[in-house]
């Protein structure tokens, strides 16, 4: 598996002040997107053994989403990891096809017991490859 898809409806508590998706949100959905991918992926003894943090994430708006509009997130990792790090592709579309937001995010693996990070061996990563 290489890319990952999941809709989301924007709901009334998303929007902010302006009408349109608040740009805390759009950060909470790129999170949802990587955890759900992760979880469709990730073997049970990997998902209890370790927990992705988010190192970095670079953003860029180009469209507005309002209440009850649903995009279709994609998200995949085009490059093999670095060490304990590897970066994350994230791309919401809307109904039309254009695309609202698009992302960059770093992530890290923690074991979850010590806390400490950890190398992404080979095989833990080559279900994320490609997109």
């Amino acid at each position: 598996m290489s890319r990952f898809t999941l809709s989301i409806t924007a709901s009334a508590d998303d929007i902010d002040e302006l009408g349109h998706v608040n740009n805390a949100v759009w950060v909470r959905w790129i999170q949802e997107i990587a955890v759900a991918h992760w979880e469709a992926v990730a073997p049970a003894d990997q998902r209890a053994a370790y927990v992705w943090v988010v190192t970095r994430h670079e953003i860029d708006y180009r469209g507005n989403v309002v209440a009850g509009e649903t995009v279709t997130g994609e998200t995949w990792v085009p490059e093999p990891p670095k060490g304990a790090r590897f970066d994350r592709h994230v791309r919401f579309l809307g109904a039309d096809g254009r695309v609202k937001v698009e992302a960059v995010t770093t992530w890290a693996l923690i074991d979850r017991t010590t806390g400490r990070l950890l190398r992404v061996r080979p095989e833990m990563a080559a279900p994320f490859l490609g997109g």
